[in-house]
Protein backbone atom coordinates (compact mmCIF):
# COMPACT_ATOMS: atom_id res chain seq x y z
CA UNK A 1 0.00 0.00 0.00
CA UNK A 2 1.41 3.25 -0.72
CA UNK A 3 1.46 6.67 0.86
CA UNK A 4 -1.64 8.17 -0.86
CA UNK A 5 -3.70 5.10 -0.12
CA UNK A 6 -2.89 5.35 3.76
CA UNK A 7 -3.83 9.33 3.94
CA UNK A 8 -7.07 8.73 2.15
CA UNK A 9 -8.22 5.88 4.52
CA UNK A 10 -9.74 7.81 6.95
CA UNK A 11 -11.65 10.03 5.09
CA UNK A 12 -13.56 6.75 4.09
CA UNK A 13 -14.24 5.47 7.00
CA UNK A 14 -15.75 8.86 8.79
CA UNK A 15 -17.56 8.64 5.49
CA UNK A 16 -18.58 4.87 5.99
CA UNK A 17 -19.99 5.85 9.76
CA UNK A 18 -21.83 9.22 8.50
CA UNK A 19 -24.25 7.05 5.98
CA UNK A 20 -24.75 4.27 8.26
CA UNK A 21 -26.04 7.63 11.07
CA UNK A 22 -28.02 8.70 8.29
CA UNK A 23 -29.39 5.30 7.63
CA UNK A 24 -30.25 4.61 10.96
CA UNK A 25 -31.81 7.50 11.92
CA UNK A 26 -33.77 7.65 8.26
CA UNK A 27 -35.28 3.97 9.38
CA UNK A 28 -36.36 4.98 12.90
CA UNK A 29 -38.07 7.82 12.07
CA UNK A 30 -39.93 6.33 9.34
CA UNK A 31 -40.99 3.18 12.21
CA UNK A 32 -41.98 5.97 14.41
CA UNK A 33 -44.00 7.94 11.89
CA UNK A 34 -45.61 4.59 10.80
CA UNK A 35 -46.24 3.56 14.09
CA UNK A 36 -47.55 6.95 14.94
CA UNK A 37 -50.21 6.88 12.03
CA UNK A 38 -51.72 3.10 13.13
CA UNK A 39 -52.11 4.11 16.51
CA UNK A 40 -54.09 7.15 15.73
CA UNK A 41 -56.26 5.35 12.89
CA UNK A 42 -57.18 2.61 15.65
CA UNK A 43 -57.94 5.33 18.36
CA UNK A 44 -60.18 7.32 16.19
CA UNK A 45 -61.83 3.98 15.02
CA UNK A 46 -62.07 3.42 18.63
CA UNK A 47 -63.39 6.62 19.80
CA UNK A 48 -66.45 7.20 17.23
CA UNK A 49 -69.44 5.21 17.62
CA UNK A 50 -70.18 2.37 14.51
CA UNK A 51 -72.27 3.28 12.08
CA UNK A 52 -75.04 1.36 11.42
CA UNK A 53 -78.70 0.81 9.40
CA UNK A 54 -81.32 -0.87 11.26
CA UNK A 55 -85.02 -2.52 10.44
CA UNK A 56 -88.24 -2.19 13.09
CA UNK A 57 -88.90 -5.91 13.26
CA UNK A 58 -93.02 -6.45 12.71
CA UNK A 59 -95.19 -8.53 12.25
CA UNK A 60 -95.46 -10.00 8.54
CA UNK A 61 -97.23 -12.74 6.49
CA UNK A 62 -95.64 -15.81 6.05
CA UNK A 63 -96.69 -18.12 3.23
CA UNK A 64 -95.50 -21.67 4.26
CA UNK A 65 -95.17 -23.04 0.50
CA UNK A 66 -93.15 -25.52 0.04
CA UNK A 67 -91.95 -26.75 -3.42
CA UNK A 68 -90.73 -30.06 -4.28
CA UNK A 69 -89.82 -32.32 -7.37
CA UNK A 70 -92.16 -35.05 -8.32
CA UNK A 71 -92.75 -38.17 -11.03
CA UNK A 72 -96.27 -39.15 -12.62
CA UNK A 73 -96.50 -43.10 -12.08
CA UNK A 74 -98.89 -45.41 -13.45
CA UNK A 75 -101.29 -46.85 -11.02
CA UNK A 76 -100.86 -50.20 -12.70
CA UNK A 77 -97.68 -50.88 -14.43
CA UNK A 78 -96.48 -54.49 -15.47
CA UNK A 79 -93.27 -56.17 -17.70
CA UNK A 80 -94.72 -58.64 -19.42
CA UNK A 81 -92.63 -61.73 -19.22
CA UNK A 82 -93.12 -65.83 -20.01
CA UNK A 83 -92.63 -67.80 -16.98
CA UNK A 84 -90.95 -69.86 -19.23
CA UNK A 85 -88.51 -70.98 -21.96
CA UNK A 86 -89.66 -71.60 -25.72
CA UNK A 87 -90.71 -70.69 -29.31
CA UNK A 88 -93.01 -67.83 -29.56
CA UNK A 89 -96.30 -69.77 -31.80
CA UNK A 90 -98.92 -67.14 -30.95
CA UNK A 91 -98.25 -63.01 -30.25
CA UNK A 92 -101.32 -60.55 -30.28
CA UNK A 93 -99.79 -57.31 -28.87
CA UNK A 94 -102.38 -54.36 -30.04
CA UNK A 95 -99.73 -51.37 -29.46
CA UNK A 96 -101.53 -48.45 -27.47
CA UNK A 97 -104.69 -50.15 -27.01
CA UNK A 98 -106.84 -51.31 -23.92
CA UNK A 99 -107.08 -54.65 -23.33
CA UNK A 100 -108.97 -56.46 -20.35
CA UNK A 101 -107.50 -58.60 -17.88
CA UNK A 102 -107.17 -61.99 -18.47
CA UNK A 103 -106.63 -61.43 -22.41
CA UNK A 104 -104.05 -63.89 -24.47
CA UNK A 105 -100.77 -62.21 -25.58
CA UNK A 106 -98.69 -64.76 -26.24
CA UNK A 107 -98.30 -68.42 -26.36
CA UNK A 108 -95.50 -70.67 -26.02
CA UNK A 109 -94.65 -74.09 -27.66
CA UNK A 110 -96.80 -76.53 -25.44
CA UNK A 111 -97.56 -79.58 -27.73
CA UNK A 112 -95.31 -82.30 -25.88
CA UNK A 113 -97.20 -80.86 -22.40
CA UNK A 114 -100.62 -80.81 -24.20
CA UNK A 115 -100.06 -84.59 -25.52
CA UNK A 116 -99.20 -85.21 -21.81
CA UNK A 117 -102.31 -84.05 -20.52
CA UNK A 118 -104.24 -86.20 -22.54
CA UNK A 119 -102.23 -89.14 -21.89
CA UNK A 120 -103.02 -88.86 -17.98
CA UNK A 121 -106.76 -87.88 -18.38
CA UNK A 122 -106.91 -91.48 -20.51
CA UNK A 123 -105.11 -92.93 -17.60
CA UNK A 124 -107.55 -91.40 -14.78
CA UNK A 125 -110.46 -92.35 -16.85
CA UNK A 126 -109.18 -96.15 -16.45
CA UNK A 127 -108.13 -95.71 -13.02
CA UNK A 128 -111.76 -94.30 -12.02
CA UNK A 129 -113.50 -97.29 -13.40
CA UNK A 130 -111.21 -99.64 -11.76
CA UNK A 131 -111.93 -97.68 -8.67
CA UNK A 132 -115.60 -98.31 -9.04
CA UNK A 133 -115.31 -101.74 -9.47
CA UNK A 134 -112.95 -102.58 -7.01
CA UNK A 135 -115.19 -100.52 -4.44
CA UNK A 136 -118.63 -102.62 -5.82
CA UNK A 137 -116.82 -105.66 -4.83
CA UNK A 138 -115.23 -104.42 -1.35
CA UNK A 139 -118.91 -103.84 -0.19
CA UNK A 140 -119.85 -107.81 -0.86
CA UNK A 141 -116.50 -108.80 0.79
CA UNK A 142 -115.44 -110.09 -2.67
CA UNK A 143 -111.45 -108.40 -2.21
CA UNK A 144 -109.76 -107.18 0.92
CA UNK A 145 -109.86 -103.18 1.71
CA UNK A 146 -106.13 -103.22 0.61
CA UNK A 147 -106.48 -103.87 -3.04
CA UNK A 148 -109.37 -101.22 -3.05
CA UNK A 149 -107.38 -98.35 -1.31
CA UNK A 150 -104.57 -99.17 -3.77
CA UNK A 151 -106.81 -98.37 -6.29
CA UNK A 152 -108.17 -95.25 -4.75
CA UNK A 153 -104.40 -94.01 -4.90
CA UNK A 154 -103.71 -94.35 -8.28
CA UNK A 155 -106.64 -92.19 -9.16
CA UNK A 156 -105.82 -88.84 -6.92
CA UNK A 157 -102.12 -89.60 -8.17
CA UNK A 158 -103.43 -89.04 -11.42
CA UNK A 159 -105.90 -86.28 -10.43
CA UNK A 160 -102.59 -84.93 -9.16
CA UNK A 161 -100.53 -85.33 -12.47
CA UNK A 162 -103.18 -83.91 -14.51
CA UNK A 163 -103.31 -80.21 -12.33
CA UNK A 164 -99.80 -80.37 -12.45
CA UNK A 165 -99.70 -80.72 -15.91
CA UNK A 166 -102.05 -78.53 -16.25
CA UNK A 167 -100.29 -75.71 -14.70
CA UNK A 168 -97.50 -76.89 -16.55
CA UNK A 169 -99.85 -75.39 -19.46
CA UNK A 170 -100.41 -72.16 -18.23
CA UNK A 171 -96.88 -71.14 -17.55
CA UNK A 172 -96.90 -71.17 -21.59
CA UNK A 173 -99.15 -68.37 -22.09
CA UNK A 174 -99.05 -64.94 -21.31
CA UNK A 175 -102.11 -62.94 -20.15
CA UNK A 176 -102.89 -59.20 -19.55
CA UNK A 177 -102.81 -59.28 -15.80
CA UNK A 178 -105.03 -56.52 -15.39
CA UNK A 179 -107.38 -53.74 -17.50
CA UNK A 180 -104.61 -51.58 -18.80
CA UNK A 181 -102.99 -50.14 -22.13
CA UNK A 182 -100.13 -51.94 -23.33
CA UNK A 183 -97.10 -50.32 -25.29
CA UNK A 184 -95.22 -51.05 -27.87
CA UNK A 185 -94.11 -55.30 -28.93
CA UNK A 186 -90.40 -56.00 -28.29
CA UNK A 187 -90.29 -59.59 -30.13
CA UNK A 188 -91.67 -61.31 -32.77
CA UNK A 189 -93.84 -64.30 -33.41
CA UNK A 190 -91.41 -67.36 -34.16
CA UNK A 191 -88.50 -66.09 -31.45
CA UNK A 192 -87.26 -67.97 -28.95
CA UNK A 193 -87.92 -66.34 -25.62
CA UNK A 194 -86.82 -67.18 -21.33
CA UNK A 195 -88.08 -65.27 -18.44
CA UNK A 196 -85.94 -62.64 -19.02
CA UNK A 197 -87.44 -61.79 -22.27
CA UNK A 198 -89.68 -58.88 -22.07
CA UNK A 199 -92.41 -59.25 -24.53
CA UNK A 200 -94.36 -55.86 -24.21
CA UNK A 201 -95.60 -53.44 -20.99
CA UNK A 202 -99.06 -52.56 -19.66
CA UNK A 203 -100.05 -49.50 -17.90
CA UNK A 204 -103.13 -48.95 -15.95
CA UNK A 205 -103.47 -45.07 -16.91
CA UNK A 206 -106.69 -44.08 -14.37
CA UNK A 207 -105.84 -42.94 -11.10
CA UNK A 208 -102.71 -41.73 -11.73
CA UNK A 209 -100.26 -41.11 -8.77
CA UNK A 210 -97.32 -39.01 -7.95
CA UNK A 211 -94.41 -39.66 -6.20
CA UNK A 212 -92.38 -37.13 -4.62
CA UNK A 213 -89.93 -36.85 -2.11
CA UNK A 214 -90.03 -34.55 1.11
CA UNK A 215 -87.26 -33.24 3.49
CA UNK A 216 -87.80 -34.58 6.71
CA UNK A 217 -88.02 -31.25 8.36
CA UNK A 218 -91.45 -30.39 6.49
CA UNK A 219 -92.73 -33.61 7.79
CA UNK A 220 -95.62 -31.54 9.41
CA UNK A 221 -96.82 -30.78 6.13
CA UNK A 222 -97.79 -33.92 4.63
CA UNK A 223 -100.22 -36.46 6.32
CA UNK A 224 -102.26 -39.10 4.65
CA UNK A 225 -105.75 -38.18 3.09
CA UNK A 226 -104.21 -34.61 2.88
CA UNK A 227 -103.90 -32.39 -0.17
CA UNK A 228 -101.50 -31.25 -2.42
CA UNK A 229 -101.05 -28.62 -5.34
CA UNK A 230 -99.44 -30.49 -8.74
CA UNK A 231 -98.37 -28.70 -11.36
CA UNK A 232 -98.51 -30.96 -14.38
CA UNK A 233 -98.11 -28.64 -17.42
CA UNK A 234 -94.95 -26.07 -17.18
CA UNK A 235 -96.18 -24.27 -20.21
CA UNK A 236 -99.85 -23.90 -18.84
CA UNK A 237 -99.07 -23.24 -15.52
CA UNK A 238 -102.41 -24.76 -14.20
CA UNK A 239 -102.46 -27.07 -10.93
CA UNK A 240 -104.49 -29.49 -10.07
CA UNK A 241 -105.31 -31.23 -6.85
CA UNK A 242 -103.98 -34.60 -5.68
CA UNK A 243 -104.86 -36.34 -2.29
CA UNK A 244 -102.14 -38.40 -0.15
CA UNK A 245 -102.36 -42.04 -0.16
CA UNK A 246 -99.58 -43.07 1.66
CA UNK A 247 -96.10 -42.01 3.13
CA UNK A 248 -93.32 -43.62 3.75
CA UNK A 249 -92.66 -44.81 7.25
CA UNK A 250 -88.82 -44.73 7.58
CA UNK A 251 -86.66 -41.72 6.60
CA UNK A 252 -83.32 -42.48 3.94
CA UNK A 253 -80.60 -42.27 5.80
CA UNK A 254 -78.54 -41.09 3.00
CA UNK A 255 -80.59 -38.14 2.08
CA UNK A 256 -82.95 -37.64 4.99
CA UNK A 257 -85.85 -37.87 2.89
CA UNK A 258 -89.50 -39.20 2.98
CA UNK A 259 -91.03 -40.73 0.03
CA UNK A 260 -94.76 -39.68 -0.26
CA UNK A 261 -97.43 -41.26 -2.27
CA UNK A 262 -99.91 -39.02 -3.93
CA UNK A 263 -103.22 -39.69 -6.30
CA UNK A 264 -104.04 -37.59 -8.99
CA UNK A 265 -107.69 -36.21 -8.79
CA UNK A 266 -108.09 -34.98 -12.28
CA UNK A 267 -105.39 -34.03 -15.39
CA UNK A 268 -104.24 -35.91 -18.20
CA UNK A 269 -100.26 -36.96 -18.77
CA UNK A 270 -98.65 -39.64 -18.92
CA UNK A 271 -96.42 -41.70 -16.65
CA UNK A 272 -92.88 -40.57 -15.97
CA UNK A 273 -93.39 -36.98 -16.51
CA UNK A 274 -92.07 -34.69 -14.09
CA UNK A 275 -94.61 -32.62 -12.07
CA UNK A 276 -93.91 -29.84 -9.24
CA UNK A 277 -95.23 -30.45 -6.03
CA UNK A 278 -96.63 -27.59 -3.87
CA UNK A 279 -97.36 -28.68 0.13
CA UNK A 280 -99.68 -26.65 2.04
CA UNK A 281 -99.83 -23.81 -0.39
CA UNK A 282 -102.63 -21.88 0.96
CA UNK A 283 -101.71 -21.46 4.50
CA UNK A 284 -100.53 -18.33 5.82
CA UNK A 285 -99.48 -17.43 9.33
CA UNK A 286 -97.30 -13.64 11.06
CA UNK A 287 -94.01 -14.00 12.03
CA UNK A 288 -90.79 -11.34 12.47
CA UNK A 289 -89.26 -11.39 9.61
CA UNK A 290 -85.24 -9.92 8.86
CA UNK A 291 -82.93 -10.28 6.01
CA UNK A 292 -80.34 -13.31 6.02
CA UNK A 293 -77.21 -11.15 5.99
CA UNK A 294 -78.13 -9.57 9.60
CA UNK A 295 -77.72 -13.53 11.06
CA UNK A 296 -74.46 -14.00 12.86
CA UNK A 297 -74.09 -17.93 13.13
CA UNK A 298 -72.30 -19.16 16.32
CA UNK A 299 -71.34 -22.91 16.90
CA UNK A 300 -74.56 -23.96 18.67
CA UNK A 301 -76.49 -20.49 17.95
CA UNK A 302 -77.67 -17.80 15.97
CA UNK A 303 -77.70 -13.82 16.83
CA UNK A 304 -79.08 -11.00 15.98
CA UNK A 305 -78.03 -7.16 17.07
CA UNK A 306 -80.58 -5.29 18.39
CA UNK A 307 -80.27 -1.17 19.23
CA UNK A 308 -81.36 -0.04 22.62
CA UNK A 309 -79.66 3.09 24.76
CA UNK A 310 -77.71 3.95 21.64
CA UNK A 311 -75.42 0.67 22.17
CA UNK A 312 -75.73 -2.54 20.03
CA UNK A 313 -77.33 -5.92 21.89
CA UNK A 314 -76.53 -9.04 20.83
CA UNK A 315 -79.98 -11.24 21.41
CA UNK A 316 -79.69 -14.87 20.85
CA UNK A 317 -82.72 -16.11 18.09
CA UNK A 318 -84.45 -19.10 16.83
CA UNK A 319 -85.28 -19.67 13.48
CA UNK A 320 -88.16 -21.04 11.56
CA UNK A 321 -88.67 -21.16 7.43
CA UNK A 322 -86.39 -19.20 5.12
CA UNK A 323 -87.11 -17.50 1.89
CA UNK A 324 -84.92 -16.40 -0.88
CA UNK A 325 -83.92 -13.30 1.13
CA UNK A 326 -85.75 -13.37 4.57
CA UNK A 327 -85.43 -15.81 7.83
CA UNK A 328 -88.50 -16.06 10.28
CA UNK A 329 -87.47 -15.74 13.68
CA UNK A 330 -89.84 -17.99 16.16
CA UNK A 331 -87.58 -16.44 19.54
CA UNK A 332 -85.23 -14.03 20.53
CA UNK A 333 -86.88 -10.63 18.81
CA UNK A 334 -90.28 -8.44 19.60
CA UNK A 335 -92.59 -6.23 17.71
CA UNK A 336 -90.63 -2.63 17.82
CA UNK A 337 -86.74 -4.02 17.73
CA UNK A 338 -84.13 -2.27 15.81
CA UNK A 339 -82.37 -4.58 14.36
CA UNK A 340 -79.01 -3.70 12.70
CA UNK A 341 -78.99 -5.25 9.26
CA UNK A 342 -75.80 -3.32 7.72
CA UNK A 343 -72.73 -3.02 9.85
CA UNK A 344 -72.80 -6.01 11.59
CA UNK A 345 -69.55 -7.16 11.25
CA UNK A 346 -68.24 -3.76 13.17
CA UNK A 347 -70.49 -4.13 15.70
CA UNK A 348 -69.14 -4.97 19.54
CA UNK A 349 -71.67 -5.93 22.26
CA UNK A 350 -72.78 -2.92 24.37
CA UNK A 351 -70.55 -0.77 22.04
CA UNK A 352 -72.11 2.82 21.09
CA UNK A 353 -73.23 2.56 17.71
CA UNK A 354 -75.54 5.92 15.43
CA UNK A 355 -78.54 4.95 13.33
CA UNK A 356 -77.70 6.04 9.90
CA UNK A 357 -81.31 5.31 8.10
CA UNK A 358 -84.13 3.06 9.21
CA UNK A 359 -84.82 0.51 5.79
CA UNK A 360 -87.43 -1.22 4.93
CA UNK A 361 -87.45 -5.15 5.03
CA UNK A 362 -87.43 -5.93 0.90
CA UNK A 363 -84.89 -2.88 0.79
CA UNK A 364 -82.60 -4.23 3.52
CA UNK A 365 -82.76 -7.89 1.99
CA UNK A 366 -81.34 -6.46 -1.51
Amino acid sequence: MNSTQNSLLPDLLLLKKSFASVLITGTLFTAFSCGEKKDTFQQKGSNGPTIVDVIIAKSEKVNDKVEVNGTVVANEFAELRPEVSGLLTFLDVPEGKTIQKGSVIARINNADLVAQLDKIKIQLDLAQTTEQRLKQLVAINGINQADYDLALNQVNTFKADLVYTQALIDKTIVRAPFTGVIGLRKVSEGTYVTPSTVISTMQQLSNLRIDFTVPETYQKYISKGGSVEVLLDQNGGKRVNARIIAIEPQVNQTTRNITVRAVLNSGSTSPGSFAKVYLNANAEKSSILIPANSIIPEAQSKKAIVVKGGKSVFVTIETGERQEAYVEVTKGLNVGDSVVVSGVLFARPDAPVKVRSVRSLKVASK
